[in-house]
């Protein structure tokens, strides 16, 4: 399993940032803020541009130690030697992916119920989704909530990146449900302190996991000190 930080994980828009320079200089902000993975979606280009808007991304993130995962496009992705895709339920099985791109990049697949976990073998990580209601992409699956969110983590083999809906408000939960971590689009795009806004988003993420292992440990307590019991 590649050693990957999915906690704060950024999903450019082109319309919400300002097209190819605003996803550079956001990138660049929300990195300084914090953000641990940047995937690039911009579903309404033709490729040439994907292709551009990646390697300029590259450029600027491989310096830093921060991955860049294309949406969709395995060609693109290949071509900027970018660090991963991520694969929709529609996309390329993520097997014959897997063999385009070899064993060294991050493979995510959208998962948005426990029936399709049966299909991630090759898979890096899993995004799951939308939790809460999302305007940022027209094609999302139904809303899942947290409860639903809850049983699919619960379920899944591969680390689970929570997407739809999410900000630094409403993130709490899902990493108390077992999100190796949140991915996000408007939270970050579009907002005039991209480095403010990954850093308030940073803060929640890291409290809520904080929080999570002291439960976790408490709770090892509390089962490994309670009493034996014994045929009389």
């Amino acid at each position: 399993m590649k050693r990957v930080d999915y906690s704060l994980y950024l999903v450019l828009d082109p319309d919400l940032c300002g097209g190819l320079d605003g996803m550079v200089d956001t990138a660049r902000r929300a990195v300084a803020g914090g953000v641990t993975l940047v995937q690039l979606r911009a579903s309404a280009w033709k490729k040439r541009r994907w292709l551009d808007a990646a390697v300029a991304l590259k450029a600027l993130l491989a310096p830093l130690g921060v991955p860049l995962i294309v949406n969709d496009h395995v060609d693109v992705a290949m071509l900027a030697d970018a660090d991963g895709v991520h694969l929709g339920q529609a996309d390329l099985p993520v097997a014959k992916a897997r063999r385009l791109l070899g064993t060294d990049k991050i493979i995510g697949l959208s998962v948005s119920n426990t029936a399709q976990l049966t299909e991630v073998d090759g898979a890096d990580y899993l995004g799951v989704g939308p939790v809460y209601p999302t305007r940022t992409k027209k094609d999302a699956a139904p809303v899942l909530g947290v409860e639903a969110f809850s049983r699919i983590t619960a379920a899944a083999s591969l680390p689970v990146v929570a997407i739809g809906g999410i900000d630094a408000d409403n993130c709490a939960p899902l990493i108390a449900a077992g999100a190796h971590g949140v991915a996000v689009v408007s939270a970050i795009c579009g907002h005039d302190d991209p480095r403010a806004a990954a850093e308030r988003l940073r803060e929640g993420v890291q409290e809520a996991d904080v929080r999570r292992r002291e439960t976790d440990e408490n709770r090892s307590v509390v089962q490994c000190s309670s009493p034996s019991v014994t045929d009389p």
